[in-house]
């Protein structure tokens, strides 16, 4: 693969790590305060704020990852935010029996968004994104960096004999 190949996955990607993160973040935009309750019923400490904060993480985050936008961060902050969910909200290990399966799947498919999600950190968003577009490489390949010019050697100079010190009189 490469090129446009590369730059098509990258898009779908992208693409669709944004379809699984953003329902969520639209449904805790709608009712920020049963989520901040949901928050406190584990214990958070300053639910509302917590809420507040993960509300703008969950919707803005899914539609800065679909058009390529500060990749980095982008992906590092939902990565980060998706592990602490799963581990607030998906505490498999304090329950039984079948609890216990449902649980430690949806904490292991929050730990898979959040790899994909550093993955995309890592990678960029390819050409077919804000970057892309910004840098006017829409689809282009990308070139080759140009090798670095040798310097000619310095030219040796002859040495100055050092000055006598003035003596004060």
């Amino acid at each position: 693969m490469g090129g446009r190949y590369d730059d098509a996955v990258l898009l779908t990607g992208r693409l669709l790590l944004a379809a699984a993160l953003l329902p969520a973040g639209l449904q805790h935009a709608l009712n920020p305060s049963g989520f901040a309750l949901a928050l406190a019923g584990t214990g958070m400490p300053y639910p509302n704020g917590v809420a507040t904060g993960s509300v703008v993480v969950t919707t803005f985050g899914p539609l800065a990852l679909a058009l390529g936008l500060l990749p980095r961060l982008t992906g590092l902050a939902l990565a980060a935010h998706s592990v602490a969910m799963g581990l607030l909200l998906h505490r498999f290990w304090q329950y039984g029996g079948a609890t216990a399966r449902i649980e430690q799947e949806l904490f292991l498919a929050q730990a898979g968004l959040a790899g994909g999600l550093v993955l995309y950190a890592m990678t960029g968003p390819g050409a077919w994104g804000w970057q892309g577009w910004w840098h006017g490489r829409r689809g282009e390949p990308t070139p080759a960096p140009a090798a670095p010019r040798k310097r000619p050697p310095a030219a040796r100079s002859a040495k100055v004999p050092p000055r006598p010190a003035r003596v004060a009189a």
